[in-house]
């Protein structure tokens, strides 16, 4: 059985855990770089070494919340539903999903899930691009039309944002939405206020990767410069965590290198402390 954090059972178990982990080692519309589907297993493997104990929170957060994984989801035919009924099973099972990916598109089937549930949902992104192209090479689930799609089912705000094409600023001027995205060279943490402010009580995570700066994380399909670094990460989500509830969360994106073990390391540790902010507001 897979484990995320090298954990005693009694707090590995499903029954005992608020964070369930679900891998989907999805890669169908990746676009340059390739290799998203080893992402899961290689963030898993580096939790191995995470330590258990976080030093800014003084406890450790395992033993608070209890962590589970569940085998890999089977993408193949129908990935978004697939990731729809996994999340809505942990949802309904008044547990917290993390959803460890592969492409970003398999957030679709989480924030459908999510918003069933939760009907003032919203969605915090953190990306290097926009995601807002209503279709990319003959597809509409495209990973580069992720955010389009989110934005179909509930508002968003997307931070990091240093990529966009023609076609999604010429969207982002029709439907008014330029004030819930934050721009990585326009980003300081004056704008934290703000940022919360245009977000609802529940709130549902996505993570993509290539947020950070390629010097943090280079192990991704398209890396683009001048990203945010971990502590500025880390400052939005502390924020964010303390004054909202958060429903699910997910890692996209992870396209891990040879010999470059530190980025899913990176990742391991990032899951670890979302975790923890979560669990110490219990």
């Amino acid at each position: 059985m897979k484990k995320f954090l090298d954990i005693e059972p009694e707090f590995s178990s499903y029954a005992s855990s608020k964070f369930i982990i679900i891998p989907a080692p999805y890669e169908a519309t990746t676009t340059y770089g390739k290799g998203t589907k080893n992402g899961p297993s290689a963030i898993l493997n580096a939790s191995q070494i995470v330590e258990d104990y976080d030093i800014e929170l003084g406890f450790e957060p395992y033993k608070k919340s209890g962590i589970n994984v569940v085998p890999d989801l089977k993408l193949s035919k129908d990935p978004h539903g697939e990731v729809y009924r996994a999340v809505k099973k942990v949802l309904a099972d008044k547990k917290l999903p993390v959803l460890l990916g592969g492409e970003h598109s398999i957030s679709l089937g989480a924030v459908k899930a999510a918003k069933e549930v939760f009907r003032d949902l919203s969605v915090l992104q953190f990306d290097a691009h926009a995601d807002l192209r209503d279709s990319y090479h003959g597809s509409n689930n495209n990973h580069a039309c992720i955010m389009r799609r989110v934005r179909e089912i509930c508002p968003a705000v997307q931070v990091g944002i240093r990529s966009q094409d023609i076609e999604e600023t010429e969207e982002i001027r029709r439907s008014g939405i330029g004030n819930n995205i934050f721009y990585a060279h326009q980003w300081d943490s004056s704008k934290l206020l703000l940022l919360v402010q245009q977000l609802s009580d529940n709130v549902y995570i996505t993570f993509d990767v290539d947020a950070f700066d390629p010097s943090i994380m280079p192990a991704t399909g398209t890396p683009e410069p001048g990203g945010l670094g971990w502590y500025q990460v880390l400052d939005i989500l502390k924020t964010v965590i303390s004054t909202k509830n958060i429903v699910g969360f997910d890692m996209t994106e992870l396209s891990p290198k040879p010999n470059l073990h530190f980025c899913e390391y990176t990742i391991a540790k990032l899951i670890y402390k979302i975790m923890g902010y979560i669990s110490g507001k219990e």
